[in-house]
């Protein structure tokens, strides 16, 4: 025997739903399509709340009318889910943060987590509200930069939705898909479900009022980006290179997503990260070894504030490995560069506050 989904829902529609006196087809219960493999069915039905009186007795009707309506042979599974208040609009997500700040770069491997995590706690001890908010679904690095790999957050009610309350470690709310997928595991997951996923830690979490909610976004350009252009109205991105020019060059494209006329995100300023290395032993000497200044004359070209000139120290990437992120130490050289990314962020975004209109979400046509 094939199965096939209208069987399913033909049997559906014989079992009444005692809450409405209506079938579970009627009620509108059934939440997607049966998933069928074989013999095996799983359905999804939605309940008003968890201690719906009729849960139990509906769920066995259920399970029997597809027994007796397509065939006893068949091994079903009925999950339940539950309604909630519903989630807020697109075009009013996240109504008490007021700064959105996108960290990009063209391509991996130039320390573009290290600068949104550094940048956030800079922020945070400069005494605003911030947020951090990973959004590489594929490669999450920030619970381990905040020692917090072993953390899992909790779900809060409020306003009659279950929320997912960020964790906070330096003075940062945190969240990132690494608190609930295994660390060791790669994360195999076609760009919709990564989409979907990303938008849950967004619209479904309670960040709360925050002066800064910071994007540490993956490499390149991706269907992530889109998807966050497409969500929320970034206040303005700030674009991450090493001197060298394969990155310049990738840092370009990156520039270009988002100043293109179908998205008009503005650049705030550029970082140039790996940007000389200074021995301890030798603390006046400067060695560019990725080339030198060559983020410093693009932001030049393209008319875009330089930011920070971050050198390379070893105690970077020590302390990002250690859970324990370099601008902790605000006496320390990286501590005080970091404290001054920051700031030049606050006055580079209200100076664009002042000057520009609210950026526009990207739409899609329906």
């Amino acid at each position: 025997m094939t199965l096939y989904p209208k069987l399913i829902t033909d049997a559906l529609a014989t079992v009444t739903y005692a809450g409405t006196k209506k079938n579970l087809i009627e009620s509108d219960m059934l939440a997607d399509q049966p998933k069928i493999d074989g013999m095996k069915v799983e359905i999804i039905l939605v309940f008003p709340r968890e201690t719906d009186p009729f849960l139990k007795s509906t769920v066995k009707a259920a399970e029997a009318a597809i027994h007796y309506h397509v065939s006893k042979d068949v091994e079903v599974t009925v999950k339940t889910e539950f309604k909630s208040a519903p989630r807020p609009s697109d075009d009013n997500l996240l109504p008490d943060v007021k700064n959105i700040i996108a960290v990009s770069s063209g391509k991996g491997g130039v320390g573009k987590s290290t600068v949104s995590a550094n940048l956030a706690i800079s922020l945070a001890r400069l005494g605003y509200s911030v947020g951090l908010l990973d959004t590489d679904i594929f490669g999450p690095s920030m619970p381990k930069m905040f020692g917090l790999e072993e953390a899992r957050p909790y779900a809060v009610e409020k306003d009659g939705r279950q929320l997912i309350e960020p964790l906070e470690q330096y003075g940062v709310k945190l969240l990132s898909i690494g608190f609930f997928v295994n660390k060791n595991t790669a994360t195999l997951w076609r760009g919709g479900m990564a989409c979907s996923a990303l938008k849950q830690l967004i619209a479904d979490a309670d960040w709360g009022p925050l002066d800064y909610l910071v994007l540490d976004t993956p490499p390149g350009t991706s269907d992530i980006h889109l998807s966050l252009l497409q969500t929320l109205s970034i206040t303005g991105a700030i674009i991450v290179s090493t001197p060298q020019q394969v990155a310049l060059a990738d840092a370009r494209k990156g520039i270009d997503m988002y100043t293109n006329d179908k998205v008009n995100v503005p650049i705030l300023g550029l970082v140039e990260n790996m940007a000389w290395f200074t021995p301890a032993e030798l603390p006046e000497n400067k060695y560019y070894i990725f080339g030198k200044e060559g983020c410093k004359n693009l932001a030049a070209e393209m008319n875009v504030p330089l930011l920070a000139q971050i050198p390379v120290v070893q105690s970077i990437c020590e302390n990002g490995d250690q859970g324990t992120p370099a601008a902790l130490d605000v006496a320390s050289p990286v501590g005080q560069a970091f404290l001054s990314l920051a700031q030049s962020v606050v006055t580079v975004t209200n100076r664009r506050n002042a000057e520009m209109a609210k950026t526009e979400r990207v739409r899609t046509k329906s």
